[in-house]
C-alpha cells in the first residue's frame, strides 16, 4: 500500500503503481465520448464515469461482455497513437459445465476494436478456436442506460429526473430510451448484425458452434438517438473513412520530431490528443477542454489551447474566436453571470444545463476570458496576417475592451464578484472555493482583483493597440498603450510583496493584498507587466523548493497557509499552468529556468498511461525512484494539458511570428542536452511552407533552413 495514499474517502494512487493500471481508455468524436474499462467494457466502478455520452448525457451506462457466463481474461488493450481506435484482446479462463472442463483456458483468443464517429459506437468483435477441435459457447451482453446528466455522474444529487421507456428487443436491435424533464427524448439503439439467439429486455446472447482454428465474425453498432437518428454505416466504412480523415488533418499542422524516442511519444499523443478533442462548430474548430467533464467548449481553456498550440496550427485559434466572438455577451443577466461584451466561460447541452438546474446552459463568470480573447486575436494575427478576419471581429474586440474599462476599479484593477447564486464565487483559472486566500488563510472578501487579471489586461490593451495600427486607428493605439503603462506603474506599485519576493496572488474588496507565493505571479511574467527590477525575485522564487517540485511548480508553495498538494488549487500542479510560466520566463530571458520545467514535465510523461499529462497532478516533491502522484478526478486528456509540450518548446527555441513581412524568428534559443536534434515539417508561413532543422550545442541551437516556399523569413537572434 505505499503506493496508495487515502484521505478520507478520496484515494490518491503513483502514477507508476500497478493500481494505476486500472484505468479508462477514452474515444472522442465531436459531441460524443466513451470511457471503457480495460476490457472494452462499461461498469459502475471507481468514480462511476464510464459509459457513452452525447451532449453532456450518459446514453449507456452499463456494457458487459462475457463467455460462458464468465467475464474473460485480459490480455492487453490500448487506442492507437492517433486514438482513433481502442483494441482489445481477451481470452477466457477453464469454462466448466457440470464439473466437466470444456472449454480449457488460453484456447479461445476474442478480439474487440472500437470505434466512436458521428454520435455513432462501431465494434467488430472476433472469436477465434485454437483448439483442435469444435467449441459451443455463449456469447452475452448486458446494456443499461441511465441518461444521467454529467452532473450527476459527478455526483449532484436531484431531487426530479426524467421518466425511462420500457426496453424493446427485437430480430437484431435493443432500444431504450429516456423522457428528459426538458421535454427531449433521448434514445439509445443497440444493432448486431446478426440476430442473436436470445433477445430480450436489455440481453442479447449468440450461441456458436466454433470449428477447430476457425473465427467468427460479429459487429454491434450503438446510436445516440437525440430526436433524430445520425447516419450509420458499416464498421469497415467507418474504419476507413476516420483513417482518410486522420490524414487530411495531418496536412494542417506542423510535425515535430525530435532525437528522443520518449520525447517524440509524448509529442505524438499531444498532438492526438488535441486532435481528438477539437470539435467542428459552426464558427470552425473548437478545442473542448477535457473528458469526462468538460467535454464542451470553455472560453479561456480554448483560448490558452489556442495559443499554446498556434505555431503548429493556426486554424484552432480562428475558430476559437469565431466562436467566441459568436457567443459573446450582449446584455446583462444576472443568472449567468453575463454582462455586455463578456466573452463566454463555458456553455453545456445537457437537461440540467436546459432546466436551469446549473448556470452553465451559457455562462460567462470568468475574469480572464475577456482579455485574454483580445491577446489570442492579436496572436492569431501576427502568425497568420489574416486581417480580414480581424476586420470581422473588431466589433468585438471593441466590445470586450468596453468590458474591460466598466470592470476595472479607480486603479484600472479588474475585479470580479459573483451575482449568480449558482455559479462560481472565484472566477480566475483557479475557480475552487478555497484558492483565494490571505497569509493566514482567512479567505479573501469580494470584490477580488487577482494579479495575473491585470497582466492580462495590460497585454489585452497592447494587443488591441497594435492591431488599432494596423487597422489605421492610430488615435485609439496611443490612447491603449497610455493606458497599459499606466497599469503597469500602477499595478508594481500595488501587487509587488518585498516581505515575500513576489506580487500578491490577488487584492481583496478592502485592497489589502493576499500575500501567497503563488504560481500566478509567472502569468506576469508571461503578460509582461512585471518590470525589470522585480523579474528576476519573480523567476527565482517560483524554482526554489518550496514551489518547484521537480515534476513542476506547485498552484502555491509548501509554505502557505492552506497548502495541500492533493488539493485542486492549493499546491497541486497544473501542465498549463507551468507552460505559461515557462513562456513567461523565456520572454525575460531566463531560458535555464524554462528548461527546468520542460524536464519536469517531460519527466512526467515518461511515468503517465501513454505520456498523456493529465490536467493536473498532486504536488508531492519527486522521490528516487517514484512517480508523481495522480489526482483522482483529474480530466484525461485535457486540452490545454496537451498544448503544454508545444508551447513549452516554442519558449525554449524563442519562437515569435510576425505577419509584415511573414516571418518566423528565434531568440535565443536553447534545448535540454536530451534533445541533440529537434526537425520540424510544414510550418505554413505567409504563402508558403517552411521545414526546419535544429542542431543543439553547449550554448546555442542551429537552425537549419531544410526546405522553404513562398514569401516567408526566417530568422535567428543569438
Amino acid at each position: 500500500m505505499k503506493d496508495v495514499i487515502q484521505i478520507n474517502d478520496q484515494w490518491y494512487v503513483l502514477a507508476t503503481s500497478s493500481r494505476a493500471d486500472d484505468r479508462t481508455w477514452v474515444l472522442k468524436d465531436g459531441e460524443s465520448f466513451a470511457l471503457f474499462d480495460r476490457y472494452g467494457d462499461i461498469q459502475h466502478i471507481g468514480m462511476g464515469e464510464q459509459g457513452i455520452y452525447h451532449e453532456g448525457t450518459r446514453y449507456l451506462s452499463c456494457f458487459e461482455f462475457s463467455v460462458n457466463k464468465r467475464r474473460p481474461l485480459l490480455l492487453h488493450s490500448t487506442v492507437r497513437e492517433d486514438n482513433s481506435l481502442l483494441t482489445v484482446d481477451l481470452t477466457t479462463p477453464d469454462l466448466y459445465e457440470h464439473s466437466e472442463l470444456i472449454i480449457p483456458k488460453g484456447v479461445l483468443h476474442i478480439f474487440r476494436a472500437k470505434l466512436l464517429w458521428k454520435g455513432v459506437y462501431y465494434e467488430h468483435l472476433r472469436i477465434t478456436n485454437y483448439r483442435n477441435r469444435n467449441i459451443q459457447l455463449d456469447l452475452d451482453f448486458n446494456f443499461h442506460a441511465d441518461y444521467s446528466d454529467i452532473f450527476e455522474v459527478r455526483g449532484t444529487t436531484r431531487t426530479q429526473r426524467g421518466t425511462h421507456f420500457p426496453v424493446k428487443s427485437n430480430k437484431n436491435n435493443i432500444v431504450l430510451g429516456y423522457l428528459g424533464l426538458d421535454g427531449i427524448t433521448r434514445r439509445t439503439r443497440v444493432m448486431f448484425n446478426q440476430q442473436p439467439n436470445i433477445i430480450e429486455n436489455s440481453l442479447a446472447s449468440f450461441t456458436l458452434d466454433l470449428a477447430a482454428n476457425k473465427s467468427h465474425d460479429l459487429y454491434l453498432t450503438i446510436v445516440n438517438e437525440c430526436e433524430a437518428c445520425p447516419q450509420i454505416l458499416t464498421y469497415n466504412k467507418v474504419y476507413n473513412q476516420i483513417n482518410k480523415d486522420k490524414i487530411e488533418d495531418k496536412k494542417k499542422v506542423s510535425h515535430i520530431f525530435t532525437s528522443n524516442e520518449q520525447f517524440n511519444n509524448w509529442i505524438n499523443r499531444s498532438a492526438a490528443d488535441l486532435q481528438m478533442l477539437t470539435t467542428k462548430t459552426p464558427y470552425g474548430e473548437y478545442p473542448y477542454a477535457g473528458v469526462p467533464w468538460f467535454s464542451t467548449p470553455f472560453g479561456r481553456d480554448g483560448i490558452i489551447t489556442a495559443l499554446q498550440y498556434m505555431w503548429p496550427n493556426p486554424d484552432l485559434a480562428r475558430g476559437v474566436l469565431g466562436f467566441l466572438s459568436a457567443t459573446q455577451a450582449d446584455h446583462e443577466n444576472p443568472i449567468q453571470d453575463a454582462e455586455p461584451g463578456k466573452i463566454l466561460h463555458e456553455t453545456r447541452k445537457g437537461e440540467m444545463a436546459n432546466l436551469g438546474e446549473t448556470p452553465f446552459l451559457r455562462y460567462y463568470g470568468t475574469v480572464d476570458a475577456t482579455p485574454l480573447f483580445i491577446v489570442l486575436a492579436h496572436s492569431y494575427y501576427e502568425r497568420t496576417g489574416d486581417i480580414e478576419f480581424i476586420k470581422s471581429i473588431w466589433p468585438n474586440i471593441l466590445r470586450a475592451l468596453s468590458w474591460i474599462d466598466n470592470s476595472a476599479d479607480n486603479n484600472g484593477f479588474v475585479e470580479y464578484t459573483k451575482h449568480c447564486e449558482n455559479g462560481l464565487v472565484q472566477q480566475g483559472w483557479k475557480d475552487s472555493n478555497d484558492s483565494i486566500f490571505h497569509a493566514d488563510g482567512t479567505p479573501a472578501l469580494a470584490p477580488i482583483a487577482l494579479c495575473e487579471v491585470q497582466g492580462y489586461v495590460y497585454q489585452a490593451k497592447l494587443a488591441a493597440a497594435k492591431l488599432s495600427i494596423v487597422l489605421g486607428n492610430k488615435e485609439l493605439a496611443g490612447t491603449l498603450e497610455a493606458q497599459a503603462t499606466s497599469l503597469k506603474q500602477k499595478f508594481n506599485e500595488t501587487f509587488w510583496c518585498e516581505d515575500i519576493g513576489t506580487f500578491a496572488i490577488a487584492l481583496d474588496g478592502n485592497k489589502q493584498p493576499c500575500k501567497i507565493r503563488s504560481s500566478n505571479a509567472g502569468h506576469l511574467l508571461f503578460s509582461g507587466i512585471v518590470e525589470e527590477r522585480y523579474a528576476k525575485a519573480v523567476a527565482d522564487t517560483l524554482l526554489v523548493k518550496s514551489s518547484f517540485s521537480d515534476w513542476g511548480i506547485r498552484t502555491i508553495a509548501s509554505t502557505e497557509a492552506r497548502y495541500n498538494p492533493m488539493s485542486y488549487h492549493n499546491g497541486s500542479i497544473w501542465p498549463h499552468d507551468n507552460a505559461m510560466i515557462a513562456m513567461g520566463l523565456a520572454q525575460y530571458q531566463f531560458k535555464d529556468h524554462a528548461q527546468k520545467i520542460l524536464t519536469g514535465l517531460f519527466n512526467t510523461s515518461i511515468n503517465m498511461n501513454l505520456h498523456r499529462l493529465p490536467e493536473l497532478f498532486c504536488g508531492f516533491k519527486r522521490l528516487p525512484g517514484q512517480g508523481p502522484t495522480l489526482y483522482p478526478t483529474a480530466c484525461s486528456p485535457q486540452a490545454w494539458a496537451s498544448g503544454t509540450v508545444f508551447y513549452l518548446l516554442q519558449a525554449c527555441l524563442g519562437m515569435r511570428f510576425s505577419a509584415e513581412p511573414p516571418q518566423l524568428r528565434f531568440e535565443h534559443p536553447q534545448l535540454p542536452d536530451y534533445l541533440e536534434r529537434l526537425d520540424i515539417k510544414n510550418i505554413r508561413l505567409g504563402n508558403g511552407i517552411v521545414d526546419l532543422s535544429c542542431k543543439r550545442h553547449v550554448q546555442d541551437v542551429a537552425i537549419h533552413v531544410t526546405r522553404k516556399t513562398g514569401n516567408a523569413e526566417i530568422a535567428v537572434v543569438m
